[in-house]
């Protein structure tokens, strides 16, 4: 099922941005015909934890919630050693009081916290108390699991690339129902009896 809208999908890109993070969300959207655009803090090049050199497709300040499906955020050291991401957790409150979806996880949950996105929205991350670190008000609706999408907002823990993607995907209406499932349990649990659900759908 491909539900595009004919937006791009927007991809935050920082310096220290955690590559393995985004990786099966981004590939599986760009499948099925969501274009892909990555932003970062300006239009210079930026270099992830891996030592991936990326040149961004635009500068955050010029994007804009009506011109996107998603913007997608994912850690980074940045987000708990400078402020220097703020920008993009304000960014994000703009997407989400817009109506626009906002994916965060890993270190990007924290920087929505310290912007009060959480408070009034369940949410998952790497652990409680990583974001209780931040002093934030939303520890009530903290929720153990390996992803969490509440309304428009997906949130979503460091070890939990596919589960992140699985959220994403459901909420574009990508996938849905046994194929969503199956595509989970493919790429989490290397089940091989979710290729014959896939193929039959038409989903590899």
């Amino acid at each position: 099922m491909n539900t595009t809208t004919g937006k791009p999908v927007h991809l935050a890109v920082y310096d220290t941005l955690a590559d393995w993070e985004t990786g099966h969300a981004t590939a599986q959207l760009a499948r099925t015909g969501h274009e892909i655009r990555t932003v970062g803090p300006t239009s210079d090049p930026v270099r992830s934890i891996g030592g991936l050199l990326i040149q961004p497709d635009l500068a955050l300040d010029d994007l804009r919630p009506e011109d996107s499906a998603l913007l997608i955020l994912p850690g980074a050291d940045l987000w708990d050693t400078t402020d220097d991401l703020a920008p993009f957790a304000r960014t994000a409150r703009t997407f989400l009081d817009a109506g626009v979806p906002v994916a965060a996880i890993c270190g990007a949950t924290a920087g929505l916290a310290r912007e009060g996105l959480l408070d009034d929205r369940d949410h998952t991350s790497a652990i409680s108390f990583y974001l209780a670190a931040t002093g934030y008000a939303g520890g009530g609706r903290y929720v153990e699991a390996d992803a969490v999408t509440d309304g428009p907002l997906i949130t979503a823990g460091p070890t939990e690339p596919v589960a992140f993607a699985r959220e994403i995907l459901r909420l574009l209406g990508v996938y849905e129902g046994e194929v969503l499932d199956a595509w989970y349990r493919l790429f989490h649990d290397s089940d091989p009896a979710a290729y014959g659900v896939l193929e039959k759908a038409g989903a590899l």
